[in-house]
């Protein structure tokens, strides 16, 4: 070992260090600043108490082993459960509906679409219980306006008559029982403009006259199929107004 430097006549200073004159050092004081300030934040800090009850019974509680700090740390949505009066009410809202009546039902369809009275009794038949009278039902609705077979046969020619020929519609008028002198004067007027009804749904569907035997027949057949008369057919696939000549489209 070097021996210790030292100036001449000065002696080594051996004494202890003075310590603090406040009695602490100062990495206490720095704790203990800390310790302050983690209390104080700590009383931000919502507490992990369980949600508190309010209003009926169990409303307003969280489930079990869960607390209103676990549930905003983790993100989760909180709905409390539904209060005892709204468990009532959704019990009374799923109860069997109201049972309708004839009328009730009869007037839902017809405000749907016109009918005629044979085909509103074909739908009201299954809902016929004992004690119900189906033709009074429907004479009331007749004379109160509601339910008409001019109404309806009106209807099924507007509705009909651009796609098909008379004797389609025909055919429906008299299947739902309208009155035959009520389908003699529409078919009539039906008639009237089969030839021209029947040009327009010709074009929609070709472009041009038939070249051959089969193309003549597949043309006439497709009429044919939707209600057309063979002489408006025939004037069609000539080119022609007139109905110089028939033909068999069988």
């Amino acid at each position: 070992m070097w021996p210790s430097r030292q100036k001449a006549g000065r002696p080594a200073d051996t004494s202890e260090p003075d310590e603090p004159s406040s009695g602490f050092s100062r990495s206490s004081e720095t704790k203990a600043s800390q310790a302050e300030s983690s209390r104080w934040r700590r009383k931000d800090v919502p507490s992990a108490e369980p949600f508190p009850v309010s209003g009926a019974a169990g409303e307003g509680v969280l489930p079990p082993g869960s607390s209103a700090l676990s549930s905003f740390s983790t993100g989760e949505s909180f709905d409390p459960p539904e209060s005892a009066s709204a468990d009532t009410l959704q019990r009374k809202s799923a109860r069997t509906p109201v049972k309708r009546s004839l009328k009730g039902r009869a007037l839902g369809y017809l405000s749907r679409r016109e009918h005629s009275r044979a085909e509103l009794a074909r739908k009201l038949t299954p809902f016929v219980e004992e004690g119900d009278s189906l033709d009074a039902v429907l004479d009331a609705l007749e004379r109160e306006g509601w339910l008409s077979d001019a109404r309806f046969a009106e209807s099924v020619v507007h509705r009909r008559a651009g796609r098909f020929g008379a004797s389609r519609i025909v055919g429906e008028l008299k299947r739902n029982a309208v009155d035959s002198e009520l389908i003699d004067q529409l078919a009539g007027d039906l008639r009237d403009s089969e030839r021209s009804r029947a040009r327009d749904v010709w074009s929609k569907k070709f472009s041009s006259l038939p070249a051959t035997p089969a193309e003549r027949m597949r043309q006439a057949r497709f009429l044919m199929m939707r209600g057309f008369s063979s002489a408006a057919i025939s004037a069609v696939l000539k080119g022609s107004d007139r109905n110089d000549e028939d033909f068999d489209v069988e």
